[in-house]
């Protein structure tokens, strides 16, 4: 009987993780994980940002091998660091809405999590000066309704290929490195953190790793573009479109 229940507890963890969690799931509407060019192309993004001086170790040297990324910032630390933002989007980088606190509370709170997209929105277009097409909703979670809601905001949602499953602990660079290489393939948009859950903490390995992942797809042909030139869709919103925050009561 235990066995039994047990089994089914797994069955049923296995089966939530596909539907609302997995990079891959896409059971409750288009949440891209990749491209669909068979061209040898990959999309760098970084999650859970800023976070220095690591975002800018990552930034010096994006900008020295002249490759653009995708970062999906949390608003918060954008108030923290507004000047690594305005670099980065200066350079060429886009940038795209990863929540206001990163908190999984903020699905569980009616409104919330729309309130917080939107509050993003208003300071990403202060910094950036552009509000932003691309989000990525924290640790991937959809269903419906989040998903219909980025619509309605005029936001594609974003997925993607986790470098690696441990890399947000900081295991060693060469291990990280080594896995994400391995699940490159034409299209991929591939997963970094430069920041943790909007914590912060050190992310040299990460750094690292980046370096270690680019200099070998470099070598084997691939070359790097940012997801909106990658899914064909706009990276900003036309100037002028309605961001207003809705109000939100706690």
């Amino acid at each position: 009987m235990w066995l039994a229940a047990g089994v089914l507890l797994v069955a049923l963890l296995v089966v939530g993780y596909g539907m609302f969690l997995s990079p891959y799931g896409q059971l409750f509407g288009r949440y891209p994980y990749r491209g669909r060019s068979t061209e040898l192309l990959v999309a760098l993004t970084f999650d859970d940002g800023p976070n220095e001086p690591y975002t800018s170790h990552i930034l010096d040297y994006l900008d020295r091998r002249h490759i653009r990324a995708t970062f999906f910032q949390v608003g918060s630390c954008v108030e923290r660091f507004p000047a690594t933002t305005r670099r980065m989007a200066a350079s060429g980088h886009v940038v795209g809405n990863h929540s206001l606190t990163h908190r999984f509370s903020s699905y569980l709170r009616v409104g919330r999590y729309e309130f917080e997209v939107h509050r993003t929105q208003d300071i990403l277009a202060r910094h950036v000066g552009h509000r932003p097409a691309l989000a990525r909703s924290p640790w991937l979670w959809r269903h419906p309704p989040l998903l219909r809601m980025l619509r309605a905001a005029a936001l594609q949602p974003v997925s993607g290929v986790f470098c690696h499953a441990l890399e947000v602990l900081q295991i060693d660079a060469a291990a990280i490195a080594r896995a994400a290489i391995a699940k490159t393939r034409p299209g991929t948009i591939l997963i970094f953190h430069d920041g943790f859950d909007a914590r912060g903490g050190d992310r040299g390995q990460t750094v690292e790793a980046v370096k270690l992942t680019v200099e070998a797809l470099l070598a084997r042909g691939f070359r790097f573009v940012t997801v909106d030139e990658l899914l064909g869709v706009p990276a900003y919103q036309p100037d002028g479109s309605d961001g207003a925050s809705p109000r939100f009561q706690p």
